[in-house]
């Protein structure tokens, strides 16, 4: 007979430090201390992806305002148990940088983060991911629609604008001087 305890039987969580120490396992978040494997991105989401990347650090760059980064960046939005959401593109000043002390994943919120949507993501899942967002801090969110090429700029999860590709997309207070059309990003 095996007799079960709630000890042989509970869900150890893991935390953000466990996650990096398993080295590259592909794509995922941590939420609640749960892996949550993802599909690796489509081509339309890297090129979008990484246009966004080009512009906003053609902006910040030369004026010394921050960093940019791409590519699925782990940043802490929950501690114990630990949340790491993956963001496509974030953009955080300086200021805000020098204050992080995490190893790897940002432990510090960003000002921005943009998200592009895949064929697969849900907007009920983006939902939960802009809440966490702002909880911690985040400023200005951009999710970026490739199939109708219209991208949604969040500033509370309440406070949202559409932008079409005959808009132009503004950098708010957070990129004062930032303006790009919304084309751009979804060019080939």
């Amino acid at each position: 007979m095996v007799v079960r305890t709630a000890e042989t039987t509970a869900e150890k969580l893991i935390s953000g430090v466990d996650l990096l120490e398993m080295g590259n396992i592909g794509r995922c978040e941590l939420v609640a201390g749960r892996i949550v494997m993802r599909s690796p991105t489509g081509d339309q989401h890297g090129s979008v992806e990484g246009n966004f990347y080009d512009v906003l650090r053609s902006f910040v760059r030369p004026q010394r305002l921050g960093v940019v980064r791409v590519g699925e960046v782990g940043i802490y939005t929950r501690r114990n148990p630990d949340t790491i959401r993956a963001a496509d593109v974030l953009y955080i000043s300086y200021d805000r940088y020098t204050q992080r002390t995490a190893r790897a994943f940002l432990d510090v919120a960003p000002e921005l983060i943009v998200e592009v949507m895949s064929p697969d993501d849900r907007w009920t899942d983006m939902n939960r991911k802009l809440q966490e967002y702002f909880a911690i801090g985040v400023k200005l969110v951009w999710v970026a629609e490739p199939d109708s090429r219209t991208v949604y700029a969040y500033r509370s999860i309440t406070d949202v604008r559409e932008f079409t590709e005959r808009d132009t997309l503004p950098g708010d207070d957070v990129l004062v001087g930032f303006s790009i059309p919304v084309a751009a990003p979804f060019a080939e």
